[in-house]
């Protein structure tokens, strides 16, 4: 959220992200042994119109991310159990959590043909990190020496390159980081990280439109508002090469036209099912309907930056939170498709604790209107829920709203934005009137990307203006822990702190209620939620 996109922000009610990568676990029933393939056949995906230019350090969405991550490929990903992958590196090493030295594996290229070289990852990194680019995911290079040096909190620049990037040789570059982070490797799966070709720097912007990458596909046209076509790159060095010959991103403004496109046959891959065809698609599709769990959590988010909750009482928040009857909305109004959320951290991810947020988020309206009361109350005694209109919201936001008003008798209602996108623009540029709904899904599989990269006072990812110096102090410390499983536990500790604080409100799990047509099999969704675009096979 993605963001973190920092990690990657959930455009639907279930989400998008990580996406064409061989190594996410599977789900869905897409095999079909008797069906002729066309192993040059493309196929179609739906998504919404990416928030900014296709550029990896550009991405903190999941329209976006879905379509970078077809294009670019990266140092590492992960497998089902969270399992470092090795994708353009041969490997990374590190014996004191600092100082990580890389080294690529040879022979890879851009689409232009240009080589893949240490100087194209450290060379894109700096060019990422120093503001006057203006890229979202810029602060994801905060962890490397001189980082501060490039983009200082206050005052001039004083280098444009970071101190903690050195090239080796050709096929070998060294990272010093400011401290040592035990699970530093992780992030390097993140699409921020990705290399970028020497023609990017000619014209940056014009290759925000029309990306060079070295991933398993090349760009091959952008439609804004339409449809982003990418075909299948043969010369693509990695484990993950296409088994189809390319994919059209079909833009749709309704998941509920989504779907009566996929039954006509008019688009293949569905991301996710709207709420008011949850009952019936596994019916409509039979095997072609897909239901499993992936790693991302659905939260109610305050704008703190508004009059309203800038010095709120976190019990105020702790009460909103105990008038959701999220067992209910799940069951009806989400059809059993989602789990109530019992913390911060998505399932799937090492870290993840049962019950963290404690007695906080069950339903209890006796305790729930307490708590306001001691908190001092709701300001104004109404509240707002922004949401995008486009992602399949409208239903749940609704059921939440009327949930809070029964229970505590504070006035709710949905703030609806047109799309995923201008509900973006409008966190970022903080116009939030109240609150609004957040979808986040892992970039990394630990811990920290839904703590560190939310609810970290500088992170990216950080959209709601929540900042506590405690809460920083003890990122700091957990970050710079002596190994993988201590860093893991302090972050737990911080999650269960965070009820004191009530950062964001949590709500439900997310689990990909999706299908796909009959013109493809072997689909297949990963860890984060995304279609598995490089093993879909289309039949002739």
């Amino acid at each position: 959220m993605r963001g973190a996109k920092s990690a990657k922000w959930v455009a639907i009610a279930a989400v998008v992200a990580l996406g064409a990568t061989a190594c996410g676990g599977g789900g869905g029933k897409g095999s079909d042994s008797k069906a002729a393939i066309d192993p040059n056949g493309k196929f179609s995906i739906e998504v919404g119109e990416p928030q900014n230019p296709l550029q990896p350090a550009n991405t903190m969405e999941s329209n976006g991310s879905i379509v970078t991550r077809a294009i670019f490929t990266g140092l590492v990903d992960y497998d089902s159990t969270g399992k470092i992958v090795y994708m353009n590196a041969q490997s990374v090493d590190s014996k004191d959590s600092k100082t990580y030295t890389v080294k690529l594996k040879p022979g890879w290229k851009f689409h232009d043909g240009t080589p893949v070289t240490a100087e194209s990852y450290v060379k894109a990194w700096n060019w990422a990190a120093n503001p006057k680019n203006k890229q979202t995911n810029s602060a994801w290079f905060a962890d490397i020496q001189g980082y501060d040096d490039v983009a200082p909190a206050k005052g001039s620049p004083k280098a444009d390159t970071m101190s903690g990037l050195k090239v080796v040789d050709d096929n070998t570059f060294t990272i010093t980081l400011s401290k040592p982070i035990p699970y530093f490797i992780y992030k390097l799966g993140y699409e921020v990280f990705d290399p970028l070709p020497e023609s990017f720097y000619k014209d940056p912007k014009a290759a925000g439109q029309h990306p060079i990458g070295n991933g398993p596909y090349k760009f091959v046209s952008w439609q804004h508002n339409k449809q982003i076509e990418v075909a299948r790159y043969d010369d693509y060095q990695g484990p993950n090469k296409a088994k189809n010959g390319g994919v059209i991103f079909k833009n749709y403004t309704s998941l509920e036209t989504a779907y009566e496109d996929l039954k006509s046959g008019n688009v293949d891959v569905l991301r996710q099912i709207a709420p008011k065809d949850l009952p019936v698609y596994k019916q409509d599709l039979g095997d072609r309907a897909v239901d499993q769990a992936y790693s991302a959590i659905q939260t109610i988010a305050p704008a703190f930056y508004t009059k309203q909750w800038k010095n709120i009482n976190p019990k105020v928040l702790q009460g909103l939170s105990m008038a959701i009857d999220r067992d209910t909305i799940t069951k009806t109004v989400l059809q059993g498709t989602r789990e109530p959320a019992t913390g911060w951290v998505a399932k799937g991810v090492l870290g993840y604790q049962p019950d963290a947020a404690g007695d906080v988020v069950k339903y209890d309206p006796a305790k729930a209107k307490q708590l306001i009361k001691d908190g001092g109350g709701v300001p104004g005694n109404a509240i707002t829920i922004q949401y995008n209109a486009d992602g399949g919201h409208k239903e749940w936001v609704e059921a939440v709203c009327n949930s809070i008003t029964k229970a505590v008798g504070v006035k709710c209602a949905g703030d609806s934005k047109p799309d995923f996108q201008a509900d973006l623009n409008a966190r970022d540029a903080h116009q939030v009137k109240s609150m609004y709904r957040s979808g986040w899904v892992l970039d990394y599989p630990f811990n920290a990307n839904f703590l560190r990269d939310l609810f970290g006072s500088k992170s990216d990812g950080n959209q709601s203006g929540f900042a506590n110096a405690n809460i920083d102090k003890e990122i700091a410390a957990a970050d710079s822990a002596k190994t993988l499983d201590d860093s893991m536990k302090q972050y737990q500790a911080i999650e269960k702190e965070l009820v004191n604080y009530m950062p964001s409100i949590p709500l439900w799990y997310y689990k990909v209620n999706a299908g796909f047509s009959e013109k493809v099999t072997g689909v297949k969704y990963a860890q984060n939620g995304d279609p598995i675009l490089t093993g879909v096979q289309v039949k002739k």
